[in-house]
């Protein structure tokens, strides 16, 4: 068992052991539950589980539809404009 404190401005720090062992990196969000004798702390999920019919039709486009071939070229292209700005 590992101890840790509530800093001034109400925060906690968990140990490296179970931020590791959890694959926990800063910004993951937990949801926070009162329980007998303390609280809980509960990781949310990142995405929430849809199904394919909630999300059909979310991102609109009125064009003719690309070929594979098209979309190929076009991922790419990004990739080269992306290495050239060294962001891979």
């Amino acid at each position: 068992m590992e101890i840790t404190r509530l800093s001034t401005k109400g925060q906690i720090i968990l140990p490296k052991s179970i931020r590791t062992k959890y694959a926990w990196e800063p910004g993951v969000k937990f949801e926070v539950e009162e329980a007998a004798g303390g609280v809980l702390l509960r990781p949310l999920k990142r995405f929430p589980r849809k199904t394919l019919d909630k999300v059909v039709g979310s991102l609109k486009y009125t064009g003719k539809a690309k070929t594979i071939e098209e979309m190929d070229a076009a991922i790419g292209e990004e990739v080269k404009k992306r290495h050239a700005r060294g962001r891979y």
